[in-house]
């Protein structure tokens, strides 16, 4: 059986914020002052992304080039994103109740479990956008393109109650876009 190598061997390989992480620890420890550890509140690093990028905002964002931005589990109420281009952003288990997104350009968000009741989609395009377990009650929808957004059915058939009118820029219908018969 081989012994362990050296620690001066293994302390040169190690990553500097390890190395600055086991001096302090081993200070502490000698000062008696390394208390039990209180667990630390995991966070993944998509969250951590969302978190920086939500630094950035402000209610009003009109117009703005938000190209895959990441809000998640971002407070969005009433926040004005109307113009803006969020192309491929992610707004998972997001709120944007009563945000104006109207003419915005959605194309191929992820929205997963996210509130847009209330919010202001008209002239939108939401074309590709992954829309599962997403709630729109009450938004106003005239003219969205929706064409092939994933969306449970229960709301896509809610959606289609009130689908009206023709997207601008995409030509195409509202109705026809959720595939409303």
């Amino acid at each position: 059986m081989s012994s362990p190598p050296p620690l001066s061997g293994v302390l040169p390989r190690l990553a500097p914020s390890v190395l600055l992480s086991l001096a302090l620890t081993l200070v502490l420890c000698s000062a008696g002052l390394l208390l039990a550890a209180t667990p630390a509140a995991a966070i993944t690093a998509p969250e951590l992304r969302g978190q920086r990028a939500q630094q950035d905002l402000q209610p009003d964002m009109h117009g703005r080039q938000l190209l895959q931005a990441e809000f998640l589990k971002a407070a969005l109420e009433g926040y004005d994103f109307s113009e803006a281009d969020l192309r491929g952003a992610v707004f998972n288990n997001s709120n944007l109740q009563g945000a104006d997104l109207s003419g915005t350009n959605l194309e191929d968000v992820v929205a997963y479990a996210t509130r847009f009741n209330d919010s202001d989609l008209r002239g939108a395009v939401l074309r590709n956008a992954m829309l599962m377990q997403s709630r729109f009650g009450g938004a106003r929808i005239d003219g969205a393109d929706f064409t092939d957004a994933v969306l449970d059915l229960p709301e896509q058939k809610q959606l289609c109650k009130r689908a009206s009118g023709t997207n601008p820029l995409t030509g195409v219908s509202t109705r026809d876009s959720l595939d409303c018969r």
